[in-house]
């Protein structure tokens, strides 16, 4: 034991994803401006709910600006350091701040599923019991639920990364993959991981299976009210209220249920998988809840009407 505490591993290098060496500076770049409007759009949101009295008096865009933070925050812990990996220079990673990466990148992406799974149950609420809405979902209430996921998606982080880190690392140190994940991480152990995959699969998919059920059943429901709307104007309002919370929710799950819920392999199509939910999705959420919710225009028009004055 005492041979394998003098060689433990102090760092690591994040070997990324595969590419061709042509693109080096295109890839670059694009990550590059996807972080920066990635930055900019959900800022805009988190101003937008912030300042508009109409938007955020109601829970459903309360969720929607504490969603911009998570997505800028995850953003900003994996793709600055992604975009290293299409520079010359190799720069290792700290082991403190793999730890620091693991922890962070679960405790939003489970703070993450909450969410969406508050937000869907915001909206059986707003469209299957309407008049019930105001007392059954509340200010006071939204506040409690949102820290409430904080709370949850914090201990699930910390749980991850202890049963991670607890492990003797002592070499290689070469992460086959563009952040600190458990699955790549594991890989690297110089003790049996057999305990950790199992619980990991089992919280992961706890979490993830749980929040997706909810928010299937709350959209069964959702649908089934709809369908009793006898305008076709009422009902085309209330899929396009539904339809960006479905969109994302689909971009978000389906890469992690790829990455996290099925047998352990060492594919490119991991880390392809894995954009999805570090740099894809917060990309495109701003985008899909401004281009599909009519109430965010409104409010972004409104808030751009009243600077020009």
């Amino acid at each position: 034991m005492e041979s394998v505490n003098s060689t433990l591993l102090t760092e690591f290098i994040l070997t990324g994803i595969p590419y061709p060496l042509r693109l080096r500076t295109f890839l670059f770049v694009f990550f590059l401006l996807i972080y920066i409007l990635t930055q900019l759009g959900n800022l805009l949101i988190l101003i937008t709910v912030w300042v508009d009295v109409q938007l955020h008096a109601h829970p459903m865009y309360i969720f929607l600006g504490v969603l911009s933070v998570i997505d800028m925050a995850i953003s900003t812990i994996i793709v600055p350091r992604f975009m290293m990996n299409f520079t010359l220079v190799i720069t290792p990673i700290s082991f403190g701040g793999c730890v620091t990466q693991l922890y962070f990148y679960h405790f939003l992406g489970s703070t993450q599923c909450f969410l969406y799974t508050l937000m869907a149950y915001d909206r059986y609420l707003a469209i299957c019991r309407p008049l019930h809405y105001p007392v059954l979902m509340n200010a006071k209430l939204s506040t409690l639920l949102v820290a409430g996921a904080w709370v949850a998606g914090s201990i699930h982080g910390a749980l991850q990364a202890i049963l991670t880190f607890r492990l003797p690392y002592c070499g290689p140190n070469q992460v086959e993959y563009f952040f600190c994940d458990i699955p790549a991480v594991l890989r690297l152990a110089c003790a049996d991981t057999t305990v950790n995959k199992l619980v990991t699969l089992v919280d992961i998919g706890v979490v993830v299976a749980s929040c997706f059920s909810l928010i299937l059943l709350s959209y069964i429901r959702i649908i089934q009210a709809i369908l009793r709307i006898r305008t076709a104007d009422g009902r085309r309002r209330a899929f396009s209220t539904c339809g960006a919370h479905v969109t994302v929710v689909t971009v978000y799950y389906v890469p992690c249920a790829f990455i996290y819920l099925r047998p352990e392999t060492n594919s490119p199509l991991d880390g392809a998988a894995a954009l999805f939910p570090t740099a894809i999705t917060p990309f495109v959420n701003p985008i899909i809840y401004t281009l599909r919710n009519q109430e965010v225009k409104l409010a972004l028009k409104r808030m751009i009407g009243g600077c020009r004055t």
